[in-house]
């Protein structure tokens, strides 16, 4: 039994990570305070895989109780690490709350890994570690530039520390994860409000909202809004699933970028969202976000040839999957 502690384990990526190991045959673990997220993620899990999930609610800054979980659960095969805030406009905002929970978190658990003798992490890094790149598409050897926001600052942060521990490592940086699980029984439950975009978009299409703002129209882009490389999270989290394996065989320091290579623009990933699912939405053009790239995408040649990995799911099929959680969700909140 090849037992895998999942810090972050009923967020979004996390969620969907978790099923994907259990069709793996690996057996994960758990820890998540809901910080951020929703128990609703937790049974959705359960129903998907048709078993209960182990799942310890504690702060992955609180030592005491990382080591309790360390002690009870005996030895890991390897940790996946996703417990991280994750919107760049908040932190702008609250550089604090970044700094503390994502370096600080990380740090606690390698001290955990390093005195149970667990030698093996996955961990979710980010583009914005690139900053803003000078040439396109980015591989893992672009210079990692000064940081537009306090969040990929705090991914640099980590990055550099993993190198400096004594740990075997992946670092995935991956790009935009979008849409949700086939069965729309799990997804992003964020509990703060949505700077992303497509969660912004199915949440217009709803009624939540009663439109999008698109941050700027004056970039150096064919239409002028910033570009994207979007993934969907299913295809994410088979990603961390072959990193577990790899890293099992190839022990030492990796990184891999984890994206399409195909670039998006903010007006075409809309314009997709209304195509895939026959509706439209409202919006408008407002100022330039503090924070905000001009344009990324992923060079995933690397990931290709030493993980056996590729996007295989559409931007479509992504933006229907989104529609049918947001519809499900809002289900569930008049239930």
């Amino acid at each position: 039994m090849k037992k895998i502690l999942v810090t972050g384990g009923a967020g979004y990526i996390g969620s969907h990570t978790v099923v994907e190991l259990v069709k793996t045959g690996y057996t994960p673990i758990i820890i998540d305070n809901l910080c951020n997220t929703s128990k609703q993620n937790i049974n959705g899990i359960e129903k998907i895989i048709g078993k209960k999930v182990k799942w310890y609610n504690v702060n992955c800054t609180d030592k005491i109780a990382m080591e309790k979980v360390f002690l009870k659960e005996g030895r890991f095969e390897g940790v996946i690490h996703f417990a991280a805030y994750k919107s760049v406009e908040e932190s702008v905002q609250n550089p604090k709350k970044y700094y503390d929970n994502n370096v600080g978190s990380l740090e606690v658990l390698l001290q955990c890994m390093q005195g149970h003798k667990t030698q093996n992490i996955i961990f979710s890094s980010s583009c914005t570690i690139y900053g803003m790149p000078d040439i396109l598409p980015v591989n893992e050897n672009s210079p990692s530039k000064t940081a537009e926001s306090p969040y990929g600052e705090t991914k640099q942060l980590c990055e550099k520390m993993l190198l400096d521990n004594t740990c075997n490592s992946v670092a995935l940086r991956y790009f935009n994860p979008i849409g949700s699980h086939k069965s729309a029984l799990i997804g992003d439950c964020s509990s703060d409000k949505p700077s992303n975009l497509v969660p912004i978009i199915t949440e217009t299409a709803i009624g939540k909202r009663e439109k999008i703002i698109i941050f700027g129209n004056d970039y150096n882009t064919p239409d002028g809004t910033c570009i994207r490389d979007y993934i969907h999270v299913v295809d994410l989290a088979k990603s961390h699933v072959l990193s577990m394996s790899f890293i099992l065989k190839n022990p030492g320091k990796h990184t891999f970028n984890v994206g399409t290579g195909i670039g998006i623009s903010v007006l075409d990933a809309i314009n997709t969202f209304e195509k895939a699912n026959k509706i439209k939405v409202n919006y408008s053009i407002g100022q330039r976000r503090s924070g905000d790239i001009e344009k990324i995408y992923a060079n995933c040649n690397l990931v290709k040839s030493e993980l056996a990995w590729e996007a295989q799911k559409s931007l479509e099929e992504a933006m229907r999957s989104a529609w049918n959680w947001e519809k499900r969700k809002e289900i569930n909140e008049k239930s």
